[in-house]
């Protein structure tokens, strides 16, 4: 999808992803200890809002200007301050070793792409800085629910893990996320990145 296409749906009535965070980022970063943090592609701040609220020094990054505004008012009613950022992820250069925490969710790109906002999320980390990726995976098309429909911008955790040069792979793997729908849970399979920067 495009800027324009986003755009679209982030003008809906309803938030399209909801105002909580994503269940891995909370899993994986409640216990880290606050410094500065980049959300790449932010979307409407869901993930950046909550890290804000804990005490992170937050830029979230986005190439949509109306999630971007949905995503600061959301973070006005929450009393928490975030640093959003316009910019299309594939030209956007992050402040070379400038945070603590990189958090990239739910950004399906073509393998190359992908890989090349992974680098680019390394970059941006500091010595003993935790990078954190997470997607929807492969074998979610035929095996999970919902998530693109489109094998070309799946995840794969080789595929993530082979961009981190310099930095320490300390999870990376398929995981399984429940989804209330209204036929029930159903259970989407992602994939999930942990890596840090040595110290």
């Amino acid at each position: 999808m495009d800027q324009t296409a986003w755009d679209e749906r982030y003008a809906g009535p309803e938030l399209v992803w909801g105002a909580g965070p994503n269940c891995f980022v909370t899993e994986e970063l409640a216990a880290l200890e606050p410094g500065r943090a980049l959300d790449l592609g932010t979307g409407e701040g869901r993930n950046a809002i909550w890290l804000a609220a804990r005490g992170w020094r937050v830029t979230g990054v986005d190439f949509s200007a109306v999630g971007l505004a949905r995503a600061a008012e959301l973070a006005r009613q929450r009393g928490v301050d975030v640093g959003w950022v316009k910019a299309d992820l594939l030209s956007y250069q992050p402040s070379p070793a400038g945070y603590d925490l990189v958090l990239i969710a739910y950004i399906q790109l073509p393998a190359d792409e992908l890989a090349r906002l992974v680098r680019t999320a390394a970059t941006a980390l500091a010595p003993g800085g935790t990078l954190l990726a997470v997607g929807h995976d492969r074998d979610n098309l035929d095996r999970g629910y919902g998530g693109p429909q489109y094998p070309h911008v799946l995840w794969t955790a080789a595929t993530v893990a082979a961009a981190l040069d310099g930095l320490t792979v300390q999870r990376a793997e398929q995981v399984r996320r429940h989804v209330q729908t209204a036929e029930g849970e159903r259970v989407a399979i992602d994939t999930l990145v942990r890596a840090g920067r040595p110290g």
